[in-house]
């Protein structure tokens, strides 16, 4: 990837992802209306060049065949967002958890609001999958990409869940 500020349009099943990055490292990956998308100026130089792993490994997932990404990341956020962020990226394929078991993981279950406000927060959307974050009682809440999207990143993973409570 570039070393400025660039950014592409991806093709996905959930219409066109605009993928940003900086420095060799993805920073955003937005919806169309795409609750917290940053302006269209401050997306940097459109190309198609630098994200072709990228691509890649969004294909791969759209089609089932990825269950965890392995790109550089460099999203921007204050420490407690970060923190909830990388807790994101280790729920695994097919799983989901609560804004609740997030707050206690992170040692404090009064943090779970906290929690769900840096999960809304995230640019990396799909990458750091916030779509893996329910309700308590296992509701779909908030998705800055829209509830539907939610849903149809939980079904997409679905097979792997189904598969990992199966004992032979």
């Amino acid at each position: 990837m570039d070393t400025g500020r660039t950014h592409t349009v991806v093709a996905s099943p959930l219409g066109e992802l605009t993928v940003t990055a900086e420095g060799g490292a993805l920073t955003g990956v937005y919806f169309p209306r795409h609750r917290g998308m940053p302006a269209v100026e401050g997306l940097g130089r459109r190309t198609e060049e630098g994200f072709e792993e990228v691509r890649r490994q969004l294909a791969e997932y759209f089609a089932g065949r990825r269950t965890r990404f392995e790109l550089p990341l460099a999203p921007r956020g204050e420490e407690f967002q970060q923190r909830v962020w990388r807790l994101l990226r280790e729920i695994p394929y097919g799983r989901t958890r609560s804004y609740g078991e997030l707050a206690l993981e992170l040692g404090d279950p009064s943090l779970a609001r906290a929690v769900g406000a840096a999960n809304g927060r995230n640019p990396l959307s799909v990458i750091v999958p916030c779509h893996r974050v329910v309700g308590g009682d296992g509701r779909l809440t908030g998705y800055a990409g829209g509830l539907e999207r939610k849903r149809f990143l939980l079904e997409l993973e679905a097979p792997a869940a189904a598969e990992a409570g199966r004992l032979f």
